[in-house]
């Protein structure tokens, strides 16, 4: 397939061109997050690899601010859920109202029909409004009296919640946690940037005078560049193993599904497009084991009365685990007494 052809279907794109795209928007995210840069980045891959985000942290460290940052980053259709116990799926989903004049009911979408939909404090909707979710997110379409309406692409929901308030809150259940690829922390700022946001933010939203940096067409070409990024066998060997050393472990009574594979593997491919490369590495399944993996987990009641968090087991796996073995050595190295100059995971090139 030729490059023009590519670049029609939202395919591979020169380098220089993805990377121009993707540092405008974090660097413009970053007029809002100071000091945030690997979240930030890592929220953008989660968008590139197709999934959705959850931010989970205490009050007042910036979550529902870099959710409306990349909202408004991108010039696409934004809608914000105020998740809140009245909620209902109705008001998530749509519902078919009765038209007067046609003597006929009509669709009136609901609050997920946008390219990104932030929803703020999602742990505090009823399971049942929670529930109204599942099948957008896994299947980017909404069913609604039996009839099926397709989501735009691309379709990204950003969720937030706050961990350690738990009066008035449900718990999002395990079919709902494995629907977010990613879960981050924004934790709280160093005093520099904490300085740099009095200064900056002391006076004004930033929010406010934020202007989009890129649309929808290009988010759909920067995705189709990472879904062309290289991933080695042995790299998707890797992946595997990653998987199920959280099936296996003793510390946990659950261990991630295979959608968490494949979700592993479109985030690292992300990533590697992000970092200027077109192959992934084992590092990068590495770095993103913490955040797609250990929301999806449970912990078996001993490791719980022995305060073992679900990060912390799914490092010590991590590092347990031996790297494949083209790590050491391939007869495409590019170290000294490697082969031909092709790097052990990169693709082959003409």
């Amino acid at each position: 397939m030729t490059q023009q052809t590519w670049d029609e279907v939202g395919g591979l794109l020169p380098h220089d061109e993805f990377r121009a795209a993707s540092e405008a928007i974090v660097a413009n995210i970053e007029q809002v997050i100071e000091g945030k840069t690997a979240t930030v980045r890592l929220a953008l891959a989660v968008l590139l690899a197709e999934g959705h985000l959850l931010i989970e942290d205490v009050p007042g460290v910036g979550k529902t601010k870099l959710a409306k940052a990349m909202a408004r980053s991108i010039d696409c259709s934004v809608r914000r859920i105020q998740f809140t116990p009245d909620l209902l799926p109705s008001d998530v989903t749509g519902v078919s109202v009765y038209n007067q004049e046609t003597h006929d009911f009509e669709f009136r979408p609901g609050a997920v029909f946008a390219n990104l939909v932030v929803g703020d404090e999602i742990n505090r909707a009823s399971p049942k409004t929670q529930s109204a979710l599942l099948e957008c997110m896994e299947e980017r379409q909404v069913t609604v009296d039996g009839v099926t309406y397709q989501l735009q692409t691309p379709f990204m929901v950003i969720a937030t919640q706050n961990p350690i308030e738990m009066e008035g809150t449900y718990p999002l259940p395990e079919a709902q946690r494995d629907r977010f690829t990613a879960r981050i922390a924004m934790g709280y700022p160093d005093p520099n940037a904490e300085l740099a946001m009095l200064d900056g933010h002391g006076a004004t939203d930033p929010l406010s005078g934020l202007r989009p940096v890129s649309d929808a067409a290009t988010v759909r070409r920067l995705i189709g560049h990472v879904r062309q990024v290289h991933v080695a066998d042995a790299v998707k060997q890797y992946a595997i193993a990653l998987v199920t050393a959280t099936r296996e472990a003793p510390d946990l009574r659950l261990g991630a599904s295979p959608r968490a594979t494949l979700q592993l593997l479109r985030t690292a491919r992300a990533v590697a497009a992000l970092e200027g490369r077109d192959y992934v590495l084992p590092d990068d399944l590495q770095a993103l084991a913490v955040p797609v993996l250990a929301h999806r987990i449970i912990p078996t009641a001993d490791a719980q009365l022995a305060r073992r968090t679900t990060d912390a087991i799914v490092s010590e796996l991590v590092h347990r685990l031996p790297l494949p073995h083209d790590r050491q050595r391939s007869p495409y190295d590019t170290r000294p007494g490697g082969g031909n100059g092709r790097g052990p995971y990169e693709p082959r090139r003409p």
